[in-house]
Parts: C-alpha cells; structure tokens; sequence
C-alpha cells in the first residue's frame, strides 16, 4: 500500500490510502513496518522501529518519487518444534513498505542511519530562489 501525502495551499496535510500490485512480494507473507512521517521546512524525515535487523539487511530504493523500504528478519532459533508458542505479536520474514514522496525533494541527498533499532531517513526539500521581479515598460 502507498501512503500519498502533500500539503495544500491552505497548510492542510491530505493523505490517501491506495492499494497497489506487488505480486512479486505476495508469494510469500510480507509484513509493513509501521512508518512516522515528519516534515519540517526544510526536510522530510521518514523514522522505521526495526529492531532486530542488521544495518546491511535493509534495501533502502528511490525510483521517480516512490521510496522502498524491504528487509528480511529471521526468526530466532529458539522457536523450534518442541516450543509452544502461547502468544503471537512479533512479525518475522519479509517486510515492504512503499512510499510516495513530494516532488519537492533533493533525492540525491537521501541519508539513512539506524540509530537505537530506528531507521531515520532524511530527505533535504529542494531550495527555490525568491525574490521581486522587476518589470520594464516598454514604449511602442
């Protein structure tokens, strides 16, 4: 699923939920991680609670203005046959997650750090130059 969010010109934050075909990944169950999405003038910061995943286990891709996040997180070895599992709440195996970004992004200064088992993704908004434009009068 993509999550799709802009700000209008009245400041106000639209979101929309739209399911999309990734037959690809759906062989098998595929898990999304639950995302924060933070915009401050300058930046849009994306944070991922991944505990449990090595640093080098996480396919971080931008194609157009869809970030991809996947990783693959194994189950421990302590469940095995002869364990009964009581209570079911930790998800393991493959985790997607889609996103579509603002237009307005600098995505070749993309950052990502995993800090306390935290996927922080940055990404610097795009500068535009302003100023007053003079206008000359031209005589016909």
């Amino acid at each position: 699923m993509f999550k799709l969010f802009w700000v209008t010109n009245k400041e106000e934050v639209l979101e929309l939920d739209s399911e999309i075909d990734i037959s690809e990944e759906l062989e098998d169950e595929v898990w999304q991680v639950a995302l924060d999405i933070l915009e401050t003038p300058y930046e849009i910061i994306i944070l991922a609670p991944i505990a449990g995943i090595e640093l080098e286990d996480i396919d971080l891709t931008i194609n157009k203005s869809i970030l991809t996040i996947k990783w693959y997180r194994s189950q421990p070895e302590i469940y095995s046959d002869d364990i009964i599992v009581r209570n079911s709440e930790c998800f393991w195996w493959k985790f997607l997650r889609n996103v579509i970004l603002p237009e307005n992004l600098d995505f070749d200064s993309i950052k990502a750090s995993l800090e306390n088992n935290l996927l922080i993704i940055t990404i610097q908004k795009l500068k535009f130059s302003s100023h007053n434009i003079k206008i000359d009068r031209v005589e016909m």
